[in-house]
């Protein structure tokens, strides 16, 4: 019997099921076309103790992790936003020299190279084999290895106890989720800050982000869930942000229970702010959830009448971003080569790969304008500005995108 990851709550209630899935981000060579795909159930449920959304399948993080191709410095956005929050961090918190910042599931060190920069000591935790030796290259310590409570007892005796923990859309990812929050708390300094970010859950609803559901996202956290989860680990509540970020996410402060409080007094306030708020919107009620689904169909059917229209014209549609958003939502709705030729992504580490599932060959963004195609379906949609800005040329030559989330419009 699954028992919810944060609480153990056994009466569990399903939100919505995606049948059965490839691995996102398990983008195949040309040589494992040939081969049988894995999949795996993905279905979502929501917790009525702890108010925790999560889904019920947990894949091997040996097999999501050791080798990954998604680099946080590919995207504009988000090396903005890591700089935005590092320069902030350093001013409110006074950090010098003698400071040390440590980020979990550290990635290239596009946060951390912020902090760096700045003559702060850093540590990266990056299990990515191949990422970490990215970051290293790159002049940021990182220590290739998962994160739990153990290890956060090594590096702690080997005194990288921290000012500041940073762990971006990474709480979401953890198969031990009680381990990694117990590891922060061991790891912090009594007076020191972890800084969470991760999706919100109230955006992925009310704007049918059904393609965040994947399974390297095991939870899909409120305020509520983030407050409920950290209390177990003597970590407290002192500060909360709302970000547009990855389509609206959460940014949450946490300190010891046991230690000073560092920051303004203006974070408690919008701490109870927004708690209330969950409260008036029924985080902890099933009723908020339960017509998610509808609201997924109602997406899928505008979305194939979108599509079919623009092929019954004899017009060529590709795809723009091999993420992991995109396995989701072309598996789920159906959507392949029948109406799609390629996808174009601005990685490098993604090019001359097959989407899971799909099977469709990735190319540059080189692509687009050298076969100019009619449309682009616009996969990933939470860097909308970003991408649109960089195709300036294509677009200007005729060239037109399709966004499907939050609202199908055409741009």
């Amino acid at each position: 019997m699954f028992t919810c990851r944060s609480c153990e709550h056994t009466e569990l209630h399903p939100i919505i099921s995606l049948g059965r899935t490839p691995l996102a981000n398990a983008l195949l060579t040309p040589e494992e076309l040939a081969h049988p795909e894995e999949s795996f159930p993905l279905d979502l449920v929501f917790c009525p103790n702890c108010t925790l959304v999560q889904i019920t399948e947990t894949v091997s993080p040996e097999k999501l992790f050791r080798e990954y191709l998604y680099f946080s410095s590919v995207s504009d956005t988000v090396l903005q936003n890591a700089r935005e929050i590092a320069e902030r961090t350093i001013r409110r918190r006074g950090l010098t020299g003698g400071s040390l910042v440590v980020e979990l599931a550290s990635n290239d060190g596009y946060l951390l190279k912020n902090y760096q920069e700045k003559g702060i000591r850093v540590l990266g935790v990056e299990p990515a084999r191949n990422i970490a030796r990215v970051a290293e290259e790159r002049g940021i310590q990182t220590e290739s290895e998962f994160f739990d409570n153990t290890l956060a007892e090594r590096l702690r005796d080997r005194e990288y106890a921290a000012d500041i923990i940073h762990a971006n859309n990474v709480v979401a990812h953890v198969a031990d989720l009680q381990g990694v929050v117990a590891g922060i708390s061991t790891l912090l300094k009594p007076d020191g800050v972890a800084i969470i970010e991760n999706h919100y859950v109230k955006d992925m609803i009310d704007h049918v982000e059904f393609d965040s559901i994947y399974h390297e996202h095991l939870c899909y956290y409120s305020l509520t869930s983030f407050r409920n989860l950290f209390a177990h680990h003597r970590l407290t509540l002192v500060d909360v942000e709302r970000l547009p970020i990855h389509g609206g996410s959460l940014r949450v402060y946490f300190q010891r229970a046991d230690g000073p409080r560092s920051l303004e007094h203006d974070g408690a306030a919008r701490v109870k702010a927004l708690l209330e708020e969950e409260d008036h919107w029924g985080v902890g009620h099933f009723s908020f959830y339960r017509d998610f689904g509808k609201k997924v169909e109602s997406l899928r059917q505008d979305l194939l009448a979108c599509l079919q229209a623009i092929k019954s014209e004899g017009k060529r549609i590709v795809v723009y971003g091999a993420s992991a958003k995109s396995t989701t939502l072309l598996n789920y709705f159906g959507i392949g080569s029948e109406t799609l030729d390629y996808v174009v992504d601005r990685s490098t580490a993604k090019q001359g790969r097959f989407t899971p599932g799909t099977h469709l060959p990735i190319r540059s963004t080189d692509a687009l304008l050298e076969s100019q195609p009619d449309y682009v379906l616009l996969l990933t949609w939470n860097f909308a500005d970003e991408i649109l800005a960089q195709q300036a040329e294509y677009r200007r030559l005729g060239g037109k995108f399709i966004i499907p989330i939050p609202k199908l419009k055409v741009v």
